[in-house]
């Protein structure tokens, strides 16, 4: 990892979390996933086997590792709720120090929580650092649990499974407290779980993904409190180095349709712009049968607008055209808020859409997410 990245995160971990909107040092995004300090860390080089529940747990051997969870739910007088929710996992150094301490630790965790209130048009963004120590954060995998201080996401108390699996998160007068369950069976994304993000050897995760969870629970707005249900989708990815030299961010999609289809799509962005070879999607039958998508033949990505932080001019995409010619589908997707933009550790653009066109013919509707990193600091002639 480049030292100031460490040094960046080193002061971070002793944070207990800011206000909502206070800006922070932000931290590099290109040099956090790139491909130097790889000494010493296992590297995603292969396919492997996935063992489960070990693989629902942390993988300390890989520098970076996420639970990454977002979904749209509706509450009553059907008030529209979006949610992100991750823990980060990130190792300062490949192994532990040799020190006789319960304090000590080579592991950071640093967690996200944004909502998307769409009736009263307000973005909530949080987020939270803790050493891998003294109780503070961790992960484990039987039972399933990964917590940063007060937020967590974790299995049922006897073990040997991830589901159903709650969430719990407040800050503030934001919260949520979700129960999902496993709806479609889980998806090995790639190659057999291997997803490929640079073309050297190593410049790669370990991804697989729950892309249709069937939610409950409450969510907490203020004096508001919801009852909600929806759906949410799991990401699950773990890596020591993914973005090659050249490649500046991604654009992802996560979009769930009302007919059953759920539509996995990443742009891997290089400095010029254009989308990297190894950009990829993946549709997801009703029945849980994966169908993937070669990038440029059989689904092309293209923005429709673009929108312009407040903060410090930053442009980034908002709203796209999403083809799939082979398979009939032509749709677009639209934020359901244009500014939902999280200004913490890590600035990116991610937020609830809502999606509508044709799919087989037929006309096609359905909610999701998308998050855009790398925009931070481009502007126009950029």
């Amino acid at each position: 990892m480049n030292r100031a990245v460490v040094v960046g995160l080193l002061g971070l971990v002793c944070a207990c979390g800011r206000p909502e909107g206070e800006p922070t040092a932000s931290l590099s995004l290109t040099e956090t996933l790139g491909g130097a300090d790889t000494v010493g860390y296992a590297r995603a080089v292969e396919p492997r086997a996935f063992v489960f529940p070990a693989d629902h747990g942390p993988h300390p051997d890989f520098r970076t590792e996420w639970w990454y969870v977002t979904g749209n739910l509706t509450g009553s007088g059907n008030r529209e709720v979006g949610f992100q929710f991750t823990i980060f996992r990130s190792a300062l150094a490949p192994s532990p120090p040799d020190i006789p301490s319960g304090w000590a630790t080579n592991q950071a965790y640093m967690g996200h929580l944004a909502v998307t209130d769409v009736e009263s048009g307000r973005f909530h963004a949080f987020e939270s650092f803790a050493r891998g120590s003294g109780g503070l954060a961790g992960a484990a995998a039987d039972p399933f649990r990964v917590w940063i201080e007060g937020w967590s996401l974790e299995g049922p108390a006897d073990g040997g499974a991830a589901f159903p699996m709650r969430l719990r998160a407040a800050d503030g007068t934001v919260a949520l407290d979700l129960t999902f369950e496993a709806g479609k069976p889980r998806v090995l994304q790639g190659q057999a779980g291997l997803s490929q993000k640079g073309p050297e050897p190593g410049n790669a995760s370990y991804y697989y993904a729950h892309t249709r969870m069937p939610a409950r629970g409450t969510v907490v707005l203020g004096a508001d409190t919801l009852t909600v249900s929806g759906l949410g989708w799991l990401d699950r990815e773990w890596s020591t180095s993914s973005l090659s030299e050249g490649q500046v961010g991604w654009d992802w999609f996560a979009l769930q349709m009302d007919d059953g289809w759920d539509l996995m799509v990443y742009q891997l962005r290089n400095d010029d712009g254009t989308a990297h070879p190894l950009s990829d999607g993946v549709l997801v039958s009703p029945e849980g049968t994966r169908v993937p998508l070669a990038w440029g033949r059989d689904i092309q990505v293209e923005p429709t607008g673009r929108w312009t932080s407040p903060r410090d001019g930053s442009v980034y995409p908002s709203g796209w055209r999403i083809a799939i010619p082979s398979r009939d589908w032509d749709v677009t997707v639209t934020p359901v808020m244009d500014d939902q933009e999280l200004v913490l550790a890590f600035r990116y653009w991610e937020g609830a859409v809502r999606v509508e066109g044709t799919a087989a013919g037929r006309d096609a509707s359905g909610r999701g997410y998308v998050e855009l990193t790398g925009y931070a600091g481009q502007r126009p002639g950029r």
